[in-house]
């Protein structure tokens, strides 16, 4: 009872907990007016591209229902992703593919256009950014990087960087598994890998109950796998700390068979559990 106690206490003295994550860290360092620049990825995307960081291309945006048709007409024919500018945790996001005949596919299944409209108008709505109007903006598909897929074959899986005043504090690769239905979202069922800040290799598999060495489904062992372009993902985050006034934040990096890193997001105020799937504080980071 006395050791189990200290175990407590002691990590107690490391995590960092929501609150203290608020108070500490993103209050402090985040001004408020700022927050959008984070929140929106209309904006976010403006603001990175004018820094020369590499993000999916943009097709099309739209705010206004009544502009639904005119712009989805002008959205070239090529696989794409349709997201809400204010969305968070994945709602919303629609994958599109093209097939051979030149039809909108939504996995192998057609999809017919009122379908897509109709997807269109809920993001606009704020179904899916706790009913505030939004914006829609449609990127280009990322084709997911061979290093990725041979970890698990379907999906988007995405390296999570936290940062603090110019200085990254934490990594992990988030996922995808069968749970998580290809979605690469913690809290769905994605799985979280380590990363080892040193060198760019992944540590262990966090399956939000244990870790593992390996992908709980494919079974592929990941402990010790390099991650491609690690100095460019390095640099990439110093340019994203730069190009934002944001002293503490999370940046969402997707790897893309012929582009390399890509920028997917921002974040003001990342989550926590990254402490869990590297078994380490950040307190404890950031008081040393």
């Amino acid at each position: 009872m006395i050791k189990w106690y200290k175990k407590i206490k002691s990590n107690a003295a490391k995590v960092l907990g929501i609150n203290e994550r608020n108070l500490r860290l993103v209050y402090p360092l985040n001004p408020r007016q700022h927050f959008k620049m984070a929140n929106d990825k209309v904006l976010s995307k403006k603001i990175l591209q004018e820094h020369k960081i590499p993000v999916a291309k943009l097709l099309m945006t739209v705010d206004s229902i009544g502009n639904i048709n005119t712009a989805w007409d002008e959205v070239p024919k090529q696989d794409c992703a349709i997201k809400p500018a204010n969305g968070s945790g994945g709602g919303g996001i629609l994958i599109l593919d093209v097939d051979d005949n030149g039809q909108w596919t939504k996995g192998e299944r057609l999809i017919e256009e009122h379908l897509i409209h109709q997807h269109l108008a809920n993001i606009i709505f704020g179904i899916y950014s706790f009913g505030s109007d939004d914006e829609v903006l449609v990127e280009e598909k990322i084709i997911p990087h061979s290093f990725t897929k041979e970890i698990y074959p379907i999906g988007v899986p995405d390296l999570r960087i936290i940062m603090k005043e110019n200085e990254i504090l934490m990594g992990m690769m988030r996922v995808p598994t069968n749970k998580s239905d290809g979605k690469a979202n913690l809290h769905q069922g994605a799985i979280g890998i380590g990363v080892d800040l040193s060198n760019g290799q992944l540590k262990k598999v966090f399956n939000g109950e244990k870790h593992l060495d390996h992908h709980p489904d494919t079974k592929f062992p990941v402990t010790g796998v390099q991650i491609p372009y690690w100095d460019k993902v390095i640099e990439i985050c110093n340019k994203v700390a730069r190009a934002f006034p944001l002293d503490y934040l999370g940046i969402d990096i997707a790897f893309d068979e012929y582009k390399g890193p890509l920028v997917l997001e921002i974040n003001a105020r990342p989550g926590l559990e990254i402490q869990n799937v590297n078994e380490q504080g950040l307190k404890e980071i950031i008081e040393a």
